[in-house]
């Protein structure tokens, strides 16, 4: 990793992410690296995908020598319980050998209906702590809308097995599809905190270009997510988790005490990370690369024994800074105040975007109306250090 000025020795605190491309049904909100096609031939195929990234896991081994175990590991996706249990667990034991046994949580991502009881056994075995279902919606016409092929019983069901097994999960919902009222949000909220998750995200929906709804707003066939709407449906969420005693820990996270994502705070707090797969991205140390993204282009290179790297670049100083500012602000312990003027401290706090209290004491934290309007705090601040 010389060519990315990368100092292999010293790498520390590393984190895994392990990318499996494949879906049964692409979802119409998802601009994601997936692919319904399971069989693009050789270490591309969903039924040889484990040894092509076991490949990558023994290259990267060779290239990076991380100083201690690997902190954390998730699987995301696509969907990783499209390939079997075994798989994920072989993948699993070659991270394991490769760089030592996680200190902390490994997670995998999983849609309800691809899971089986027998399948969270194996990988309960095989050393994986936490599960994340993607549940999104509690109500049957938004699910289709959403192009989700689980129904509401199915969550239930593997969070019942989850529970039953003493694994950790997390729900993940999204707010704002089209046809969504505020009773279907709030009948989902409550679905989700009846099943008793430790961690529960929910994102607003955000409509790319490229996705089917995407194509579907071009031509009119369905609005775009009201500001307004997904304001008041994020502050019912708020509301509804914080009652149940979820303390949210980022704009879009809650989590039950000690139940917070350690291998998310790898990401906000720009720690070190190496992800595996097509189009998997990774940082050490302000330096960042990512993997060709077409599955048979990443396992040709990885089948003529090199490293799938597409690309690269070194973060400058201030780019650094720029972004220790958009990460940390979203976390509920904030930033520090710093070199911020006061006169935009105090402007903030008049715009009720920041805690008051948290700014006496030097930190700049976000009120839920300072959540909403995030980036606008964002770009205040980093306006604000550029011109001091």
């Amino acid at each position: 990793m010389t060519e990315l000025g990368i100092d292999t020795a010293r790498v520390e605190g590393l984190s895994a992410y392990v990318h499996v491309p494949f879906c049964s049904v692409r979802c119409g909100y998802c601009d994601f690296n997936t692919y319904t096609n399971l069989d693009f031939g050789k270490g591309a195929s969903a039924s040889r995908f484990a040894d092509t990234l076991i490949s990558e896991i023994a290259l990267a081994h060779d290239a990076v020598a991380p100083a201690g175990p690997l902190r954390t590991v998730f699987f995301g996706g696509g969907t990783p319980t499209m390939l079997p249990a075994s798989d994920l667990a072989a993948v699993l034991a070659a991270l394991t050998e490769a760089f030592g046994s996680p200190e902390g949580e490994v997670t995998t991502e999983a849609n309800p209906e691809t899971v089986t009881l027998e399948a969270l056994e194996t990988l309960a075995d095989a050393g994986f702590t936490r599960f994340s279902f993607g549940m999104q919606s509690a109500v049957e016409h938004v699910l289709a809308t959403l192009d989700r092929q689980h129904t509401p019983g199915q969550v239930a069901q593997v969070a019942r097995w989850a529970r039953e097994l003493g694994l950790e999960f997390s729900l993940d919902l999204i707010y704002g599809a089209p046809g969504e009222s505020l009773d279907d949000w709030r009948a989902s909220l409550d679905a989700a905190i009846a099943l008793e998750p430790g961690h529960i995200s929910a994102y607003g929906l955000t409509i790319e270009e490229g996705t089917k709804m995407g194509a579907q707003l071009r031509r009119g066939e369905i609005p775009e997510p009201d500001p307004d709407v997904l304001a008041a449906k994020y502050e019912m969420a708020d509301e509804a988790l914080s009652a149940a005693g979820y303390e949210w820990y980022e704009v879009s996270n809650w989590a039950k005490p000690g139940k917070r994502s350690e291998h998310n705070r790898a990401y906000w707090t720009n720690a070190n990370w190496w992800g595996f797969g097509p189009g998997a991205h990774s940082h050490l140390d302000g330096r960042r690369f990512w993997n060709i993204k077409p599955p048979i282009a990443y396992a040709g290179k990885l089948e003529a024994g090199e490293l799938p790297i597409a690309g690269g670049e070194v973060l400058t100083p201030a780019e650094r800074r720029e972004e220790d500012i958009m990460l940390g602000i979203r976390l509920s312990e904030g930033i520090d105040v710093g070199a911020t003027p006061p006169g935009v401290v105090a402007s903030l706090i008049a715009d009720e975007l920041i805690d008051p209290a948290a700014a006496f004491a030097g930190r700049l934290r976000l009120t839920r109306k300072g959540r909403l309007l995030a980036d606008v705090v964002t770009r205040t601040l980093w306006d604000a250090e550029e011109a001091s």
